[in-house]
């Protein structure tokens, strides 16, 4: 009798074995995306980040998730990425969602608010400060939804013909400059130009623009700037930090396995972290190369960079008032910026400034 319990017990488990396998199979299907990205392929770490990202969602799903990254202009310009998305030419796309202030002025704080926060600030406010939710708030009127997936870390000013000395060396200046601050800086009179990175060198070499910044000296050294412009200028106060995220088709997201959302979440934001640490590793070593190659070194003057601040809060003030997606994110960045710097001052500053003096005595 108990052998006969047993054997029908046994049975029971291996009929209930055969019904669960498929149904674990068929929550794990076959899924082929394309991602098409704003970056060339020469951007190694911008682009680089984009492969990094399909090869963790692969690994993550057993290779059951499959995504092929595109290069700008591959199957749309690179500026053209949100639109790519939103219409479902692709399932997603890596880009900048400053590229798109035109659609909604409030895009460019997915990217970087001019005087805004730096990278640890940045990824603070997003996944513990309600950015996140904000943002995603306006992609889902876009058909999107969105998550960082990289970051360049605090960039460079640019390259420039001439020198700044004072704030009239702006006007007139044909500028290429990303997204939101161009519309900073033509206040002051300066012409904003947005190309994508693989037109910039040829319209700076032709005298087509006047200036122009990328991300920083690694970056900037591969698209070779250092050969038409000499004068290198810091800080780009409009990027405190320079976030990319990978947007998704919102219908195709929700198709997805909820394992597969987690894939794309985990994925991305291994990305950000391999970003930001391989941009602190490689522009140290570039911007000495580029000075050993020409490059003037030089910092915007104090009321350079106050008049571009005062400029920037009046826009924000506009904005404000009719935007309610800005007002939002600007009412949640502004205090939050506040509170972070002055607890970075007493902690990061402090230890920083005396390294830095170490350095020097040394």
């Amino acid at each position: 009798m108990k052998r006969r319990q047993f054997l029908k017990a046994a049975g029971v488990g291996l009929a209930g074995s055969a019904v669960a396998a498929p149904a674990i199979a068929q929550s794990s299907p076959t899924v082929k995306w394309r991602l098409t990205a704003s970056w060339p392929k020469s951007l190694d770490t911008l682009y680089g980040g984009c492969e990094y990202f399909t090869k963790r969602v692969a690994e993550i799903t057993d290779q059951k998730f499959q995504i092929q990254p595109f290069a700008a202009g591959e199957i749309v310009p690179g500026l053209q990425v949100l639109d790519a998305v939103q219409n479902g030419t692709v399932e997603m796309g890596n880009t900048a969602m400053y590229y798109y202030f035109g659609k909604n002025p409030a895009f460019t704080f997915g990217t970087a608010l001019p005087f805004g926060l730096n990278p640890r600030m940045m990824i603070s406010w997003v996944r513990h400060g309600g950015g996140e939710e904000l943002l995603n708030d306006l992609l889902k009127e876009f058909n999107c939804i969105g998550f960082t997936a990289a970051n360049t870390g605090a960039q460079m000013g640019g390259w420039f013909r001439k020198e700044i000395n004072t704030t009239d060396d702006l006007k007139g200046l044909k500028f290429r400059v990303g997204g939101f601050a161009g519309m900073i800086l033509s206040k002051l009179g300066t012409v904003p130009q947005q190309i994508a990175a693989g037109d910039i060198y040829p319209a700076l070499e032709k005298g087509t623009i006047d200036a122009a910044e990328w991300v920083g000296p690694y970056d900037d050294e591969k698209l070779g700037f250092v050969k038409v412009a000499k004068y290198y200028y810091y800080p780009g106060w409009w990027e405190g930090c320079g976030q990319a995220h990978n947007i998704m088709n919102l219908a195709k997201w929700n198709e997805l396995p909820k394992s597969y959302q987690a894939a794309i979440q985990t994925a991305s934001f291994d990305a950000w972290n391999w970003t930001l640490s391989k941009y602190d590793a490689v522009n140290p070593p570039a911007l000495l190369r580029l000075i050993a190659a020409g490059a003037q070194l030089r910092a915007f003057p104090q009321p350079v960079l106050e008049d571009c601040y005062k400029a920037a809060n009046g826009i924000y003030d506009e904005l404000s008032k009719t935007n309610p997606h800005f007002k939002k994110m600007y009412e949640s960045l502004v205090p939050f910026r506040s509170a972070s710097y002055a607890w970075l001052q007493v902690a990061e500053l402090g230890f920083d400034s005396f390294q830095i003096r170490m350095r020097a005595r040394s």
